[in-house]
C-alpha cells in the first residue's frame, strides 16, 4: 500500500510540475511584449530593407499592442547591426531584419565577427524576395543571355560587369553567373547602385547583375534592356522575363531576401506569437501592394525552414567563393 502511494505522489508532483511549467510559458507568452519592440536593420534608412522594416512594423505595432521602433545600424557587411542583436537581451524586445544571403556572405568574408547567423539567432520568418536582374545597355549586341554569353565566350574577360562592391551579394552573384556560364568577365565595382547606372546608360559597363527597382524608371523608358531573372520562378511583376535557367544558364540563384530573427535563447512561445503575427501582416492586402512597387514579392516561413534557408546560403556562397578564389579578407 505505501508503494503504492509513493508511486502516486510521484505522478501527481509530476503533474503539478508540467501545470506550473505550462502555466510559466502560457503567462510570459501572455505579457510580451511588455514595451516597445525594435527591429534593428542593418543599412542605412531609405534602401530596400529599410523600406520592409517601417511598412511590416507599421503594420505589426498594432498586433502586438506595442510601438514598433525601426533602429538602423548600417556598416561592416550588415555585421553591426546583426552583432547589436545578437549581444541584445533574448526576450524577443529587440529583433534583427535582414538579407539572408548578405547575412551569410558576411559570415564569410568577414574575419572579424563576433557571432554566427546559424547559432546566435532565433528565426523567426522569411518576409519576401526582392528581384535580381541581369541588365546591359540599350546600345549592346546581346538581346539574350545566350548572345551575352556568346560575346563573353568571343572574347574572355572583355566584357564587363558591375556591382555594388567587392564581396558583397551584387558582386558574387557575377562570379556566380561566370562559373555557371563558364565564361571569363571583368568585375568593376562601384560604391552602389546609383553610381552604376550612370556608366551602364551609357554603355561603359556591359552588364550587371543588380536588384531590380533601380533600373525600372530605365526599363520602362528603353534606355537599358533585362535579358532574365535570377530566381527560381518568373516573376509576376515582370512575367515575360526569363530566369536564368530558362535562359539557358541554370544555377544562377540569388534574391535581395528578407527575414525576421530574434537573439537566440528568445522564448519558443514568443517566436510562436511573432511568427503567427507576422504570418498575418504578411497577409494584408495593402502591405503586398506597397512592397510590391519596391520590385518585392511577400512570402512568410516556418521558422525551420529559415533556419534551413540560412544554412543552405551559408553553403552556396561559400562554394561560389572558393571556386572563384576570391581573397576577401574583410575587417
Amino acid at each position: 500500500m505505501n508503494y503504492v502511494c509513493r508511486i502516486l505522489t510521484r505522478v501527481l508532483c509530476g503533474l503539478l510540475a508540467g501545470g506550473a511549467l505550462l502555466v510559466a510559458a502560457t503567462g510570459a507568452s501572455a505579457q510580451y511584449p511588455t514595451k516597445p519592440v525594435r527591429i534593428v536593420v542593418p543599412f542605412p534608412p531609405g534602401g530596400g530593407v529599410d523600406i520592409v522594416a517601417r511598412a511590416v512594423g507599421e503594420k505589426l505595432a498594432p498586433r502586438l499592442g506595442q510601438a514598433v521602433v525601426i533602429e538602423n545600424k548600417p556598416g561592416a557587411g550588415t555585421t553591426i547591426g546583426g552583432e547589436a542583436v545578437a549581444k541584445s537581451a533574448p526576450d524577443g524586445h529587440t529583433l534583427l531584419l535582414g538579407p539572408i544571403g548578405s547575412q551569410a556572405i558576411a559570415l564569410l568574408t568577414y574575419k572579424n565577427i563576433t557571432y554566427d547567423i546559424r547559432r546566435d539567432f532565433a528565426p523567426v520568418t522569411r518576409i519576401g524576395d526582392g528581384i535580381i536582374a541581369l541588365v546591359v545597355p540599350v546600345s549592346s549586341r546581346a538581346s539574350s543571355v545566350k548572345e551575352l554569353v556568346a560575346l563573353a565566350k568571343a572574347k574572355p574577360g572583355h566584357l564587363t560587369f558591375a556591382s555594388s562592391g567587392t564581396g558583397a551579394l551584387i558582386h558574387l552573384t557575377g562570379e556566380m553567373f561566370k562559373q555557371a556560364a563558364g565564361i571569363d568577365m571583368t568585375h568593376i565595382p562601384y560604391k552602389g547602385t546609383t553610381q552604376i547606372i550612370p556608366d551602364l546608360l551609357d554603355g561603359r559597363i556591359d552588364m550587371a547583375l543588380d536588384s531590380l527597382p533601380a533600373y525600372l524608371p530605365h526599363l520602362k523608358s528603353g534606355k537599358v534592356r533585362a535579358l532574365a531573372i535570377a530566381s527560381t520562378k518568373r516573376s509576376p511583376m515582370m512575367p515575360d522575363l526569363p530566369t536564368m535557367a530558362e535562359a539557358g544558364v541554370p544555377g544562377v540563384v540569388a534574391m535581395t531576401d528578407y527575414a525576421l530573427y530574434a537573439p537566440t535563447g528568445t522564448p519558443k512561445e514568443v517566436i510562436a506569437l511573432l511568427h503567427r503575427e507576422m504570418q498575418a501582416v504578411l497577409q494584408m492586402a495593402d502591405l503586398q501592394a506597397k512592397l510590391a512597387t519596391q520590385g518585392i514579392e511577400t512570402g512568410g516561413s516556418t521558422p525551420e525552414a529559415l533556419r534551413a534557408e540560412v544554412a543552405a546560403e551559408v553553403v552556396k556562397w561559400d562554394k561560389v567563393i572558393r571556386a572563384a578564389n576570391l581573397k576577401l579578407d574583410s575587417n
